[in-house]
């Protein structure tokens, strides 16, 4: 199967999901759903991928194991919230496009953006499921260093802020615990770090330089769109002050030394 056969394939598969729970959405009046269908929506790209690359088996084997292992726990992760209250971002969209008469048909196409947003960060798999090499080369060994370290930042923090959102004493405070102390968002970029360890990996095989559009989309996805901004902005809303100190003490993405308290 060709590269670009393989893209419409996972595009396919991404798109029928996403269509699906847009009628749960409908059925339902909740949007959550979305965002683990995203996960949910990688995985079963990168697992098609692998099942269907013409690579080598190990190439093929990496690709569906770190994929399965980091955007599977993303997506129980965020799977635990859909049966809840509506998410507030889209108790606010949904707002703002009933009141232009057009909530179903935005729901609809932003149900699909996420599908083909989908398919466009999977371009490092899909280069690395064609690399023919035998064994592991140096740069997917490297990518797969940076994954790690990537998926344990990511993994810590999570756990971290659960534990500590779990203690009723912290109810409508900040978390300044463990990595939260000295990032804002460790766990964002935890999940960076393994987008760039996909780059690397798929940097060893032909056309590989392809897949560095994956990692820096994300980064700027996560920097000035889906991720930090609207996130702070509920933090500011639910915390005020306290978290107007938090930001100018923590460094807003990578981890660094927490300035002096001001």
């Amino acid at each position: 199967m060709t590269w670009w056969a393989l893209f419409l394939l996972g595009w396919g598969l991404a798109a029928g999901l996403q269509f699906a729970l847009w009628l749960w959405q409908r059925r339902t009046g909740k949007a959550t759903a979305v965002d683990a269908g995203w996960g949910a929506s990688l995985v079963g790209i990168a697992l098609l991928y692998a099942a269907l690359g013409g690579g080598g088996g190990v190439h093929r084997v990496l690709v569906a194991v770190l994929v399965t292992l980091e955007l599977g726990r993303v997506t129980l992760l965020v799977a635990r919230r859909v049966g809840g209250e509506e998410d507030g971002r889209y108790q606010e969209l949904r707002a703002r496009w009933r009141a232009r008469g057009r909530e179903q048909l935005s729901f609809f196409v932003f149900f699909q953006a996420q599908a083909l947003l989908a398919v466009i960060l999977s371009v490092p798999w899909l280069a690395a499921v064609f690399n023919g090499a035998d064994g592991l080369e140096g740069l997917e060994w490297a990518g797969a260093a940076v994954w790690l370290v990537g998926f344990a930042l990511g993994w810590i923090s999570d756990a971290q802020l659960a534990r500590f959102r779990g203690d009723p004493a912290n109810r409508g405070k900040t978390a300044r615990v463990g990595l939260w102390r000295y990032s804002r968002h460790p766990n964002y970029f935890g999940q960076w770090l393994t987008w760039l360890g996909y780059g690397l990996i798929a940097l060893a095989a032909p056309w590989g330089w392809i897949g560095l559009l994956a990692p820096a989309l994300m980064l700027y996805l996560i920097l000035f769109v889906t991720g930090i901004p609207p996130t702070e902005e509920q933090a500011l809303k639910s915390r005020g002050e306290d978290y107007r100190r938090y930001q100018r003490e923590t460094s807003p993405f990578v981890p660094w030394f927490p300035k002096e308290a001001s």
